[in-house]
């Protein structure tokens, strides 16, 4: 079993596809299905059902694909760290943002990076706070914002900041920042919600409860993006972190504006943290990557860019 056989079978399991899994590593065609091929008879197990629409894996297709995408990860990370300029901090560090915040955090944390650490080469995954915690426990990240966690037996967890969530509307509805809305107004129009058992459900359900109010549930989704195209389409309101709005309000008057206003009745707050697994140490790489973060998130609260966020009190800590 060799690094060209684990990359083959990682890429075919991604793409579906021997003739794009080629183009991708380019090379020709026989000689990914002669490395799947290989990697089969040495197992002693099929890897793929080969179908009329293509590669599908088997079981220990996805079992093995999963173990070899940590390997090459880990080999990723070696060969970042090997660097011949002394005193040069290099290595690859993977990094995951709440879909909320990448829009605010992203740029400022690559250039921050780019003019410190230029040799740290950074990957950057999105997606909301269950699943970063699922990459994070399995290795595949560093590092990872998240929300609304405490410590656990696999993570340390460093506390940020704390932001509100915030009522959104079509720009016709001329909701601002200097005047709350109530829970009770938005339950009087129909609802854009996120999906049940994801995070942000869960603190909305918990404030209609203490309202009480009921929805008018227009439309169910699991994507930020979705949820302020339905609004802005006048499907409905929605609530949204405010970080995940704030480039929305920018543009008063355009076609896809939004209006917002901070919740009230009850207030709803969430808690950003940010947490590495607790398992072996954390590279210097890694470490820099997260003051870099932190002093990008610092400087996001002061100059007024994260709406109505504040710094969380300092406890816990990373590394």
């Amino acid at each position: 079993m060799d690094v060209r056989q684990l990359k083959a079978l990682v890429t075919v399991v991604d793409t579906g596809s021997v003739t794009r899994a080629a183009q991708l590593l380019h090379v020709v065609q026989p000689a990914v299905t002669r490395q799947v091929r290989s990697l089969e008879h040495e197992l002693g197990v099929p890897l793929f059902e080969r179908t009329r629409r293509g590669m599908r894996p088997t079981p220990a297709g996805l079992r093995l694909a999963e173990r070899a995408r940590r390997a090459l990860i880990e080999l990723e990370r070696a060969r970042a760290e090997l660097s011949p300029d002394a005193g040069v901090l290099t290595g690859l560090v993977s990094i995951g943002l709440l879909e909320s915040t990448a829009a605010m955090l992203a740029e400022p944390l690559v250039s921050a990076l780019k003019r410190r650490h230029s040799g740290i080469e950074l990957r950057l995954l999105t997606a909301y706070s269950g699943h970063l915690q699922q990459w994070l426990d399995a290795g595949d990240l560093d590092m990872s914002l998240l929300y609304n966690i405490a410590s656990t037996p696999s993570l340390n967890v460093r506390h940020l900041v704390r932001e509100r969530l915030w009522a959104v509307a079509p720009a016709s509805a001329g909701l601002s920042a200097d005047q709350p809305v109530s829970l009770t107004e938005v339950a009087s129009h129909p609802v854009i919600m996120p999906s049940p058992g994801h995070g942000l459900r869960v603190l909305v359900d918990q404030a209609a409860a203490q309202a009480p109010v009921t929805f008018q549930i227009a439309v169910e989704t699991n994507s930020m993006s979705l949820q302020k195209f339905l609004v802005q389409h006048g499907h409905g309101w929605t609530i949204l972190p405010a970080a995940g709005i704030a480039a929305d309000l920018t543009v008063p008057g355009t076609a896809d504006a939004l209006s917002a206003a901070p919740l009230t009745a009850p207030e709803v707050w969430r808690s950003i943290v940010l947490t590495t697994p607790r398992s072996g140490p954390t590279s210097a790489a890694a470490l820099a990557v997260v003051r870099c973060l932190t002093r990008e998130i610092q400087l996001a609260v002061q100059e007024g860019r994260w709406l109505s966020a504040e710094p969380a009190e300092v406890k816990g800590h990373v590394g």
